[in-house]
């Protein structure tokens, strides 16, 4: 005890970290109870502030602008204090090469830059985007990283030393110690409002935020929301404007396949199964898009009728084969699948397609390609999304069958096609915006299609 106490008296603090007694003292913790119930030494926590390393290496140059890019960034410029921009691109316009070019002007006079994506899977992307073009590596805020990685990055924003702050919805609350700019892609994007507990609008709350600091901020989008265009109309935001897509790229052709004149083989259509076939005999990626996870959303009774329902709310339960287990996607409850229905003892059918039978379905199909999807369910370990979408943007996957986390952001250069799949679903939906958000999800997701060379 007294070796302790000489230890701690001769620091000019009179104290020492765990791990610095660890080393210096092995076997210091069994004194640590007797000692402090005796008031010699006590206990206490210290924040750390923590300087972010985000100096990397050697940045590149990327394509050059054309004349809309240009345009759009010298419009933008000119606004040095608050102001909002609408920089309303078709997909493929290159809005994001024109994001790079202000953050490096912000950059250079030494402020800071908070970036907000609706999802965690347009990250990956992103980051290595930042790191290629402005040589920064980026602090990250999302709920998928560990608690310490999350405060490092939020101490670092708030002491200067993370010049990019790169996040999901929640990161809009970081302190910036040198506040420039802001940026929020897809900014129509549903992900940004928290719909529990504290309930906000992650874009909105981006606006008030730059207005409080008085620095410019930029909504990105290539279906912008119909409350963003309406500001542009009263002159409240500026509306900029990137009508086609950058280098030889070509807007993608869009058919409407009516399954009352195309028969169905495992859900999916004949005109969808001769196209998937000519663009994989072509060399070309595939695309097939169904924002519904699980393997059915309906269990149904083949006797009586009965669904199976959830039993702590009013939801239907959905099927998911890979556990064997019903998923309320309302509430979270689960419970085991059962063959038979506890009302009338006849046997249970599963109704309607989710990606995990659509996977089941293309792998009938086409048994020699390799088919990836990607979606919650599948993408729950740690890296697995980014793995895939690497493996995907080299071309190594013909197939991917996704939700809406591939729907928007992300360039895949040789995908040829897409297909919506039961793409008339969200005319149906309770929420009153659900035909201006089907319109949104098929304009993006189809925009992932043809960004390089071919149609």
């Amino acid at each position: 005890q007294a070796k302790l106490l000489e230890l701690l008296s001769n620091q000019p603090s009179n104290s020492m970290e765990f791990d610095q007694l660890d080393d210096t003292m092995p076997g210091w913790r069994r004194l640590r109870k007797t000692m402090l119930n005796k008031s010699w030494i006590r206990l206490f926590e210290s924040p750390v502030e923590i300087d972010f390393d985000s100096k990397i290496g050697e940045t590149t140059d990327g394509p050059p602008l054309n004349k809309d890019q240009s345009n759009a960034l010298e419009a933008i410029r000119s606004q040095s204090r608050f102001h909002v921009s609408l920089l309303n691109g078709v997909t493929g316009s290159g809005k994001t090469e024109v994001y790079l070019h202000l953050i490096k002007d912000v950059l250079d006079d030494g402020h800071q830059v908070l970036v907000l994506v609706p999802e965690i899977g347009l990250t990956p992307q992103f980051v290595s985007r930042l790191k290629e073009r402005l040589g920064i590596e980026p602090a990250l805020l999302h709920s998928s990283l560990p608690n310490n990685i999350r405060l490092s990055a939020w101490r670092s924003a708030r002491n200067g030393s993370a010049l990019l702050v790169l996040g999901t919805r929640s990161a809009v609350y970081v302190p910036l110690k040198k506040p420039g700019l802001i940026v929020v892609d897809e900014e129509h994007d549903s992900s940004f409002k928290q719909q529990e507990g504290l309930r906000y609008s992650a874009r909105d709350l981006a606006i008030a935020k730059a207005k409080h600091l008085g620095i410019p901020i930029i909504l990105g989008s290539g279906t912008p929301s119909i409350e963003s265009l309406q500001h542009c109309r009263d002159g409240t935001y500026s509306h900029i404007l990137l009508p086609s897509r950058a280098g030889n790229a070509i807007p993608p052709l869009m058919r409407l396949v009516d399954l009352n004149q195309h028969p169905t083989y495992n859900g999916i259509s004949q005109p969808l199964l001769d196209a998937i076939k000519k663009n994989l005999q072509t060399g070309g990626q595939v695309l097939i898009f169904l924002n519904r996870r699980g393997f059915a959303p309906t269990l149904i009774c083949t006797g009586c009728g009965h669904i199976a329902e959830c039993r702590r709310c009013d939801a239907r339960m959905t099927v998911h084969a890979n556990t064997l287990k019903l998923l309320c996607h309302h509430c979270g409850a689960s419970r085991p699948v059962k063959p038979r229905c506890p009302e009338c003892d006849e046997l249970f059918q599963t109704l309607g397609h989710g990606t995990e039978r659509l996977e089941e379905s293309l792998t009938h199909h086409f048994p020699n390609n390799t088919i990836t999807r990607i979606d919650s369910d599948s993408t729950r370990k740690k890296n697995t999304l980014n793995k895939a979408l690497a493996m995907a943007a080299k071309g190594d996957v013909q197939i991917l069958i996704g939700t809406q986390m591939l729907s928007k952001g992300h360039h895949f250069p040789n995908l040829t096609l897409v297909g919506i799949f039961n793409a008339d679903q969200g005319l149906f939906g309770t929420d009153f915006r659900s035909s201006e958000r089907l319109a949104q999800n098929v304009i993006q997701v189809a925009g992932r299609s043809g960004r390089e060379q071919r149609q």
